[in-house]
C-alpha cells in the first residue's frame, strides 16, 4: 500500500466515521430533547466535551497517542472561541425561524471560502465554486422554510457564522503548523471548550428555555439518553478534527449538509417526520452538487503537476470528500437546543 492510498483510505474512514457517529448522536438527542424534554442543549454539549476529554485521558494513560504540548495561547483561543461559537449557534437557533437558522448554516461556507480567500490566499475553482452553488441551492430547497428577520437574531447569526468560520479554519491551521494530530489537539483544548460552555451553558439554556437545568427531574431514561450521548459525542468530536485536519474546512461543511440530508431521511423513515416533494428535490440537488464537489477537486488534484511548486504560489482549493488535499495530514457537532422559545415543529442540525 503506497503513502498516498493510505492516506485516501484514512480520509474515507474520517468522513465516514464523521456521519455515522454524528447521524446517531442527532436521533438520540432528538430523543432526548423532543420526547423526554431535556432542552438543555448548550449545557449538554459542555458535558460532551468533558466526558470527551476523559476518554483521551484515558487513551493516553493507556500509550494509545502521544501528548505534544505547543502553543498554550493558541490552544487556549483555540479552546475558548469554540465554546463561544456553539453557545452562539444555539443562541441562533432560539431566537430565529427554522427558515433563518438554515439559511445561517448555508453561509458559512461562503464565508469560510471568503475568509481563507483573503487571509490565506488560497484560490477556488470556478467548478469547485460552481458545484458549492449547486450544493447550497440543493440543502437549501430541501431545509429552508420560512424566514423572520430581527434585529438580535440576526446579530447572533452574524457572530456565529464569523466565530464558526475561524474555529473550523484554526483546527485546520493549528494541526500543520504545529504538526499536531487531531487526537492531540482535541485532548488539549477539550478543558477550555468545557470550562467555557460548563459555565456559559446554564444561563444560555435558562435564557432559552426559561427553566433551570439543575432543577430538571433526571429519570432513569433521561440518564440513559445522556450518558449514550455523550459516549457517541467522544467519536463526533474526534472525527470533526479529523476530518478537518485531513481535508479543509470547507469540506467539512460540505459534509455537514450531507449529514443534514441523512437526517432529514432517517427522521422520514424512522421517527416518521413529515416529508414532502420539496424535500426529496432539494436532497437529490445536494447529492448532484456534492458529487461535483468530489468529483472537481479529484480531478484538479490529480492534474496538478508533480514538481515543486515555486514559494508564494497561490493553492487551489482541493479538498474532495474523498481524497486527502495534497496529501497532507465544533465543536461541534451538537444538537441546537429546541425548547420552549421557538417552534415545536423546529428539527435539530447535524
Amino acid at each position: 500500500m503506497t503513502e498516498s492510498t493510505g492516506f485516501q483510505l484514512g480520509t474515507i474512514g474520517a468522513l465516514g466515521l464523521s456521519v455515522i457517529s454524528s447521524v446517531s448522536i442527532v436521533i438520540c438527542n432528538k430523543a432526548l430533547i423532543s420526547t423526554l424534554g431535556f432542552n438543555f442543549a448548550t449545557t449538554l454539549t459542555s458535558w460532551h466535551l468533558l466526558v470527551t476529554f476523559c476518554s483521551l485521558h484515558i487513551a493516553l494513560w493507556l500509550k494509545l497517542f502521544e501528548h505534544k504540548p505547543f502553543d498554550a495561547r493558541a490552544v487556549m483561543g483555540f479552546g475558548i472561541l469554540n465554546g463561544i461559537s456553539i453557545g452562539l449557534l444555539n443562541l441562533c437557533l432560539g431566537f430565529n425561524s427554522v427558515g433563518f437558522y438554515q439559511m445561517t448554516k448555508l453561509a458559512i461556507i461562503p464565508c469560510t471560502v471568503l475568509l481563507e480567500t483573503v487571509f490565506f490566499r488560497k484560490l477556488f475553482s470556478r467548478k469547485i465554486q460552481f458545484a458549492l452553488v449547486i450544493l447550497l441551492i440543493g440543502v437549501g430547497i430541501a431545509t429552508v422554510t420560512d424566514l423572520q428577520l430581527n434585529l438580535l437574531g440576526s446579530i447572533l447569526a452574524v457572530l456565529a457564522i464569523l466565530t464558526t468560520c475561524v474555529a473550523q479554519i484554526m483546527t485546520n491551521t493549528i494541526q500543520k503548523r504545529f504538526k499536531v494530530s487531531s487526537t492531540q489537539l482535541l485532548y488539549q483544548s477539550c478543558p477550555y471548550q468545557a470550562t467555557t460552555l460548563f459555565i456559559t451553558g446554564p444561563f444560555v439554556d435558562g435564557l432559552l428555555t426559561n427553566q433551570n437545568v439543575f432543577a430538571f427531574k433526571y429519570t432513569p431514561p433521561v440518564l440513559i439518553f445522556i450518558v449514550i450521548s455523550c459516549l457517541i459525542s467522544v467519536s463526533v468530536n474526534f472525527s470533526t478534527f479529523l476530518v478537518i485536519g485531513k481535508t479543509s474546512p470547507v469540506t467539512y461543511q460540505v459534509l455537514g449538509h450531507l449529514k443534514t440530508c441523512l437526517v432529514l431521511a432517517f427522521g422520514y423513515v424512522l421517527l416518521h417526520d413529515p416529508f414532502s416533494w420539496r424535500n426529496i428535490l432539494g436532497i437529490l440537488i445536494a447529492i448532484i452538487g456534492m458529487g461535483l464537489y468530489s468529483y472537481f477537486c479529484t480531478t484538479e488534484s490529480q492534474s496538478k503537476p508533480s514538481e515543486t511548486p515555486a514559494p508564494q504560489v497561490k493553492e487551489t482549493e482541493t479538498d474532495p470528500l474523498l481524497t486527502v488535499e495534497n496529501g497532507a495530514n465544533k465543536a461541534n457537532e451538537n444538537v441546537g437546543s429546541k425548547t420552549p422559545i421557538w417552534s415545536p415543529s423546529k428539527d435539530l442540525h447535524a
